[in-house]
């Protein structure tokens, strides 16, 4: 069975939208596009190159895909192998996807099905509506994220209404100098409670 791997760039405060460049998403009238750039170093630089090269299979949703789509087909030195990986995009528009190696799912049924196939892991990247599902869903299993040190206030929220309880673990972590915290969770069952 594959896993479903969430990787997200997040404000303290938990934005998760356009966190690459001013123009990336505007929904809401959202102005701080490109909040992570100021705080993004070598180092930072490095670890997301060692995650990005451990991508055998794209998932995500129809805004992120037309995003990467209209971008990564021709910076592909900058992310070897992106153009030959499937990639799945989840859309209930997208009948034929053009960008090479992409197939379309209708919805989350879909998703299940493919979670349940045999197949490289699958990356999620960006797609905050589809990580909503995903979450309520309960399919995820592992969360890679990047705090940032930066409150913003407004913008779509990587938790968003609708989440599950669910237990996460720590499995890797890493801070650079700039403050960024990344930090790797994967899932380990039920929400326990207790007293003091």
């Amino acid at each position: 069975m594959r896993k479903i791997i969430v990787l997200s760039f997040i404000t303290l405060d938990g934005v998760m939208q356009a966190p690459g460049g001013p123009e990336e998403d505007t929904f809401g009238g959202f102005r701080y596009g490109g909040w992570t750039v100021p705080y993004f170093d070598e180092f930072s630089g490095k670890v997301m190159g060692e995650q990005m090269s451990k991508t055998a299979a794209l998932l995500l949703g129809r805004k992120t895909y037309d995003i990467f789509a209209g971008y990564w087909p021709e910076h592909e030195d900058s992310w070897p192998g992106i153009n030959d990986v499937p990639k799945y995009v989840v859309s209930t528009t997208l009948v034929n996807p053009e960008w090479e190696n992409s197939i379309a799912l209708k919805d989350i049924e879909d998703v299940k099905r493919l979670k349940q196939s045999n197949g490289p892991d699958l990356q999620v990247h960006g797609s905050s509506v589809l990580i909503q599902s995903l979450l309520k869903a309960d399919v995820v299993d592992e969360l890679w994220l990047k705090f940032f040190p930066i409150t913003l206030g407004v913008g779509k929220r990587l938790f968003g209404e609708g989440v599950i309880p669910v237990a996460f673990k720590l499995i890797e972590s890493q801070v650079a100098p700039s403050g960024v915290i990344f930090a790797n969770y994967a899932r380990s069952g039920e929400v326990k409670t207790g007293s003091f």
